[in-house]
């Protein structure tokens, strides 16, 4: 056993949030962009594991993480999408400028779950470094990415439908919702 005590790695779920000095989200990485292999976190046993594999020629167009200590409407974290340069690895906490939210739904027979996911900028990056609101990323961009999430949700014999994207502010008050939900 290590020295202090600890076994296994840290629990990046009981990590902050958001940083209080500057405001940054700590995104925690659990999808790599590039990659058709869908990991997540188990809490259970403090390790990411492989969830799913895409089909070929279908990857994660963007890096996917959550935000800790949040608890969304569909019982995991809250999503973050996560521009940046390059893509990260699992397990990796990213310090993260709020952009947005994509809010949607996700449809799975007669039950429908909202599946919002906030808008995130690396801090530490230099193609996006000049986005400060979802807005100003391109139409295309948006369209490309619903396009993602309709195929992704219909691998799982789920309907996917995108309702909108709104604002910082409104993604603000959704993380108070989701921390006050954890």
């Amino acid at each position: 056993m290590p020295k202090n005590g600890v076994k296994g790695m840290a629990n990046p779920i009981r990590l902050t949030p958001i940083d209080e000095e500057d405001g940054l989200l700590q995104v925690i990485v659990e999808t790599p962009k590039g990659s058709r292999n869908k990991f997540s976190y188990d809490p259970e046993q403090k390790i990411f594991m492989l969830k799913k594999v895409l089909p070929a020629g279908m990857v994660f167009p963007h890096d996917f993480g959550f935000l800790p200590q949040t608890r969304a409407e569909d019982g995991d974290p809250i999503d973050v999408l996560l521009l940046m340069d390059e893509p990260a690895f699992p397990g990796v906490v990213v310090r993260a400028r709020l952009i947005g939210v994509i809010e949607g739904e996700q449809i799975e027979g007669k039950k429908t779950n909202r599946n919002d996911r906030l808008l995130a900028v690396a801090e530490a990056n230099h193609l996006y470094a000049d986005i400060e609101k979802q807005t100003d990323l391109p139409d295309k961009w948006i369209k490309e990415l619903e396009e993602f999430f309709v195929n992704y949700h219909k691998l799982e014999g789920k309907e996917y439908k995108l309702l909108g994207c709104k604002d910082t502010a409104h993604a603000k008050r959704l993380i108070k919702q989701a921390q006050r939900a954890a």
